[in-house]
């Protein structure tokens, strides 16, 4: 077994607001060996999903592109776990973020964008 190596673990959670019985389902994990790749994977993820969120959704996923982005970033960079939310509808999504280390038997050989980001569709106004 090689040295452990220091990393971020990502994960993204998706919450229905209408049913106050149901837990959060985690949708995607990802192992970010660097704090620029864990910022990469929500960046990513947001810009995938953008054009199917109504459009208070895409405003916050707009704004965590851009000033929400530099905090996620300084906190990564300080190794202290951080999180990005919005809200589609009633869904609630949340990419968390935390240090994490990583040992050698664990490591896993995919990076792709989360499944989630497949499950929405564009958005309509009618």
């Amino acid at each position: 077994m090689g040295k452990p190596r220091r990393g971020y673990w990502c994960e993204c959670w998706t919450e229905d607001l209408r049913d106050s019985t149901e837990r959060p389902a985690l949708r995607a994990s990802f192992d970010a060996y660097s704090a620029p790749q864990a910022d990469r994977w929500v960046a990513v993820a947001l810009r995938t999903i953008t054009p199917a969120l109504d459009p208070d959704a895409s405003d916050e996923a707009w704004a965590g592109l851009y000033d929400g982005r530099i905090e996620t970033r300084r906190a990564l960079l300080r190794s202290e776990a951080c999180t990005v939310t919005i809200t589609h509808a009633s869904t609630r999504i949340t990419w968390a973020i935390r240090p994490a280390l990583f040992l050698s038997l664990a490591h896993r050989q995919r990076i792709e964008l989360p499944e989630c980001a497949y499950d929405f569709k564009p958005y309509a106004t009618d």
